[in-house]
């Protein structure tokens, strides 16, 4: 019996390959890519699986193929929702709505969606963003914009008033230190690996080549055998092991301290030097990085709606945040490894997160030839605590100046520029800085596709049956102030 279902299998996999296009070869990536592309994964998985027969495929090749099964498990994660749910959360807001308006709002993408093996479906954020992004949605919501919450506003309007004076008294452009201490907490679920396997987790470690950044202190760890990064990856992380038990989860833990520095740059725009452009600055920063920071067509029609004819680096960077802060309203995101290029996603969507906007701020500050770049980690300023996203700028004479596109022009302060404009080239204290790039390796190595393929904040888990993705795990961040 056992040898008859083999053979069938195999009579099966022939059959399907002689028949595939009418040809008789394996399904290639642009075959599968294609599949993928339409929407039909059930297909495109069965076309995978027959690919990864072939005995020729390199070791790339087969993990490449293998993440694609990945990716789209991952998709249909993120775009769960069917369209009764959806259409009962617009009625709640909005009790006439009409089929015509659903379509014209799924027609500009304002309410993202997507078929899936012939099934409409949506972005399970897709309703509550649709009030966020669009105009003619929005009216219908009490609390249109919900990005930033209104307690993380007004504390800003406040603060950096504050930081702007401080910054001008002490002539300094890093200032006003605060105490920070952080126990991070990670926890993988019960039996998401078998009894007895060691499961491997990389944790985010601030940074310690950042002068915004002093005194860092490791005060425990619950793997003593613990290891951390290298000062020059692009991803600070700790890394630990722990072996599972059935029944039970699996915890790491680590509590340390730092001192964290507000910055500020005090610069007019005529003291940005001009560009030397054969310096490894330049070049490295001003250049594309596949597969988000690319200089598309869109991407320099973007840029040149906004810098017009501006030539001062400053300003030509003011005028690119301006423009997507005017423009692009935030909005909750899909997992950065289910989007092909971010920055094209922002402007075809018509919205993003912190991580989404400072990646289309770094491509159009590089294409518009001004040196730029990723930073992130977590933004923990009281009540808003949460992952986050910002950007560097680097300037001719002045050096590296911190962009934090998200935050946008500061409310309130429109006859004070210093302040309006503070976020173009200054950060608050309230921050942990993990990364400076994005994509990077991770020390140890990971074996397996990372959850996060693009920024590294929450975590990353695996073991040595596979990667362990977002849901079979769970974080926590806990952070105290003092004196």
């Amino acid at each position: 019996m056992k040898l008859r279902l083999i053979c069938a299998g195999l009579l099966s996999a022939l059959l399907f390959s002689c028949s595939y296009n009418g040809r008789t070869t394996l399904p290639t990536v642009d075959d599968i890519d294609k599949t993928m592309a339409k929407g039909e994964f059930t297909e495109a998985t069965k076309m995978i699986r027959l690919a990864l027969t072939s005995d020729s495929l390199s070791e790339k090749e087969r993990y490449d193929l293998n993440f694609k099964i990945d990716l789209m498990e991952r998709i249909r994660k993120d775009f769960d929702t069917d369209d009764t749910t959806v259409v009962s959360y617009l009625k709640k807001y909005h009790p006439q709505v009409t089929p015509e308006e659903i379509t014209n709002w799924e027609k500009s993408n304002a309410l993202e969606h997507m078929v899936i093996d012939g099934k409409k479906k949506y972005f399970y954020a897709a309703g509550r963003n649709l009030f966020r992004i669009d105009s003619s949605a929005a009216k219908y919501f009490t609390e249109p914009n919900g990005g930033q919450s209104d307690s993380l506003n007004r504390f800003l309007a406040w603060h950096i008033p504050q930081l702007v004076q401080k910054a001008k008294q002490s002539k300094k452009s890093l200032f006003d230190p605060i105490k920070v201490t952080i126990k991070y907490t990670l926890t993988v679920k019960p039996d998401q690996v078998p009894d007895g396997e060691i499961v491997r987790v990389w944790m985010p470690y601030p940074r310690r080549d950042k002068a915004a950044h002093t005194g860092i202190e490791l005060l425990s760890a619950s793997d003593s055998k613990y290891l951390i990064s290298p000062i020059e990856s692009l991803h600070s992380s700790i890394y630990m092991e722990g072996k599972a038990k059935a029944g039970e989860p699996l915890v790491f833990t680590y509590e340390f301290k730092y001192n964290s520095f507000a910055r500020w740059y005090n610069f007019a725009p005529q003291e940005a030097k001009p560009y030397d452009t054969t310096s490894a600055i330049y070049k490295n920063y001003t250049s594309q990085q596949l597969p988000h920071i690319a200089f598309s067509e869109n991407i320099k029609s973007a840029v040149k709606e906004a810098i017009g004819e501006e030539t001062n680096p400053y300003l030509k960077a003011r005028k690119i945040y301006e423009w997507i802060d005017s423009r692009f309203p935030w909005a909750s995101a899909r997992e950065y490894s289910t989007i092909a290029n971010i920055p094209e996603y922002v402007l075809s969507n018509r919205h993003g997160d912190c991580g989404q906007v400072s990646l289309l701020f770094i491509t159009m500050a590089r294409c518009a030839g001004i040196p730029a770049k990723w930073e992130s980690g977590w933004m923990l300023h009281p009540g808003n605590k949460n992952l986050h996203d910002w950007a560097e700028a680097y300037f001719e004479g002045i050096g590296w100046v911190p962009v934090d596109q998200s935050f946008g022009r500061v409310n309130g302060s429109i006859d004070d520029p210093d302040s309006y404009y503070f976020f173009t080239k200054g950060l608050d204290a309230y921050r942990l800085i993990v990364n400076d790039g994005i994509s990077g390796d991770f020390y140890p190595a990971k074996i397996h596709p990372r959850s996060e393929t693009v920024d590294f904040q929450r975590g990353e888990v695996e073991w040595r049956g596979g990667n362990l993705y977002f849901g079979r795990w769970k974080y926590k961040m806990e952070v105290t102030f003092s004196l």
